[in-house]
């Protein structure tokens, strides 16, 4: 049985949601342990065969800590089964959805000593009744700019569970 350490950095909850389903759909035969990226975790990565990240994107942005989790452990994660996915709202458009079009990867693989060998770009979800009065202005300000949902009693999830499946799929054979 391979171990899989999943990791995330999460402000809503849907990175964690794709994990998993990652996790389901790599079955029985994998032993998956979770881990915050934002407790600063002290890991030790040898007990693992493979590990994938998985992140969110708020207001435009990666958070802070997980490029200080990458740096402090950037030795362990240049391994050849790690692998990285990045979420956010933008990736609901066709053509803003994969590492090569997405402008949030683009600019974690220029901000990052780290450049993961294997990557994905999911849509996240859109929570409005959850977020506070501030976030659910700004957020709504952002999807109107962007043609977006901005009816403030909605939940509207727009990942891919297709694409989630394939890259599971994809990342079994890493």
């Amino acid at each position: 049985m391979e171990k899989v350490l999943l990791l995330h950095s999460s402000c809503e909850g849907q990175t964690i949601k794709i994990l998993n389903h990652i996790e389901q759909d790599l079955g029985e035969q994998y032993q998956c342990d979770y881990a915050d990226i934002h407790a600063k975790p002290k890991i030790d990565f040898s007990g693992y065969d493979r590990i994938l990240i998985g992140a969110s994107v708020r207001y435009g942005h990666l958070n802070k800590k997980l490029y200080q989790f990458i740096e402090q452990n950037a030795a362990s994660l240049d391994q050849e089964k790690v692998a990285f996915f990045c979420v956010n709202l933008t990736a609901r458009k066709e053509g803003k959805d994969t590492p090569a079009t997405s402008a949030y990867m683009k600019k974690f693989l220029l901000k990052s000593p780290w450049h993961p060998k294997m990557m994905a770009v999911f849509a996240g979800a859109l929570r409005y009744p959850r977020y506070n009065f501030f976030d659910r202005t700004m957020i709504k300000l952002i999807m109107k700019l962007t043609g977006g949902e901005t009816d403030t009693t909605q939940e509207v999830e727009y990942t891919n569970w297709q694409k989630v499946s394939e890259f599971s799929r994809q990342f079994r054979v890493l």
